[in-house]
């Protein structure tokens, strides 16, 4: 029994990305201008994203063209694998069929590159020189940092405290890109000074990071704000997972019952998960989609799906989500990815109708699904990607319980080549599984803003 991939030639990259908008049943809530509450206009986002940008963010474009450098810069590693586990079928000895969508193969070493490139290309078209960012594993900032360095564009990355003391080859690799790379909070922002006044030891968040990096967007002219996660147009350009999920399930003679992705900000789950969730809405699939989040952060289980800024000192528009509150600032556990207080608006908007469900799954169990896996099928996924390898186990043994049959498709949203001090930790008993008390929540819920 042995690992099957489906592979498709690079003529069979996407030439469009799919936008979902168009086809469900009510439009999301638009975001708002934080200081007026009255829906944004483009010129409230210009000073931190190029017009094209902002153009897709509120498009009602079924399909985007991808641009043709933008797909010949993908064709080094796109059309990513389907892959059927075999190997860890038999382990399981479930009745399930077991499908994973490997995003591990792009340079970067995850599905962040997808966007990257695609927010590089039309910041460069429209004379931007410099661009600034946030990351939380690094899988965010090395892609960024990459395809930076391919369209000739400076890049400046706020890495958040934990991770940046974790994961020092990630570090090492945007800077091999040529990227600037400061641990946050930093002393280089007023959003930074600010909290290291009041947090000399910060461990940071994602929410801080952005915020640092949203500053030195708005004060330069020459730098715009690249986002790894959680708009609109970010999810867009993750499509490309989906579609040739499609495809490749077709070639594989099989439909998914059970499509999974992990989330932290919701762009690797919705790359995979809107397309199919088009094909629901029009009747093609009857796919029960999940989406996987951490105990320790539980934004989709636990939030509150309400107007909410994106980033801890309020610098950015609100936009309506499920989220901690602002100011919830998680444990540092090692999926730094997964440490976000919100969820796209987008894909809070889908679970909101009904459309996708979510679970939550301990660190530990996490983990060891990962290690599963591993010794099955040879890849060691990221800390953030066994969020969906333990739900497509727990899938797997549930279909062997009731002795029927399932097929299961999940995104392996990157491998964890530079996360193993995480499974060295794992390894010698050191993590522990958390839940994020009430409690703090409910504190970090009582500080939203009053929207109207």
């Amino acid at each position: 029994m042995e690992t099957i991939a489906y592979n498709l030639p690079q003529s069979h990259i996407p030439l469009a990305w799919y936008n979902i908008v168009p086809d469900l049943p009510s439009p999301p809530a638009p975001p708002l201008h934080p200081g007026t509450l009255q829906p944004l206009t483009p010129g409230d986002l210009a000073p931190l994203f190029p017009m094209a940008l902002i153009a897709q963010e509120a498009s009602q474009e079924r399909e985007i063209e991808i641009p043709g450098e933008v797909r010949q810069i993908y064709a080094q590693w796109r059309p990513s694998p389907l892959m059927r586990a075999r190997r860890l079928e038999k382990a399981l000895d479930t009745p399930a069929r077991i499908y994973y969508k490997y995003e591990g193969a792009s340079p970067a070493g995850s599905h962040k590159l997808n966007t990257a490139v695609a927010q590089a290309w039309y910041n460069k078209q429209e004379g931007v020189t410099h661009l600034s960012t946030e990351t939380g594993a690094g899988q965010w900032g090395s892609a960024l940092s990459m395809a930076c360095a391919f369209l000739g564009l400076q890049c400046k990355v706020f890495m958040v405290r934990v991770s940046y003391d974790q994961k020092p080859y990630r570090r090492a690799l945007m800077e091999a890109f040529g990227a600037s790379v400061t641990a946050s909070p930093s002393p280089l922002t007023d959003a930074g000074r600010g909290i290291l006044a009041e947090h000399p030891d910060s461990k940071g968040s994602l929410g801080i990071a952005i915020s640092e990096a949203v500053e030195v967007a708005a004060k330069d002219p020459n730098t715009k704000y690249a986002l790894g996660s959680v708009l609109n147009h970010v999810l867009l350009h993750q499509t490309v997972i989906g579609l040739e999920a499609i495809e490749q399930m077709a070639m594989a003679g099989d439909d998914p019952d059970v499509v999974i992705g992990c989330t932290g900000g919701g762009s690797n789950f919705a790359g995979l998960a809107l397309p199919y969730l088009g094909r629901k809405l029009k009747g093609k699939s009857h796919a029960r989609v999940v989406a996987v989040e951490p105990n320790a952060c539980p934004s989709l289980t636990k939030g509150r799906f309400t107007y909410d800024f994106g980033d801890t000192v309020h610098l950015t528009p609100l936009v309506k989500m499920h989220t901690l509150g602002s100011t919830f600032v998680p444990p540092g556990f090692h999926a730094g990815g997964l440490r976000y207080h919100g969820m796209a608006p987008l894909v809070s908007h889908v679970i909101n109708l009904g459309l996708a469900e979510a679970v939550t799954a301990q660190q530990l169990d996490a983990f060891a699904a990962g290690v599963q896996f591993a010794r099955a099928e040879g890849i060691i996924p990221a800390p953030e990607s066994n969020h969906a390898v333990s739900e497509a186990i727990r899938q797997a043994l549930e279909a062997k319980a009731e002795g029927k049959s399932r097929t299961i498709l999940f995104n392996l949203s990157g491998h964890g080549h530079f996360d193993m001090q995480s499974y060295i930790d794992y390894h010698a008993g050191k993590l522990q599984n958390y839940d994020y008390p009430e409690e703090e929540i409910a504190m970090a819920l009582a500080g939203l803003p009053v929207v109207g």
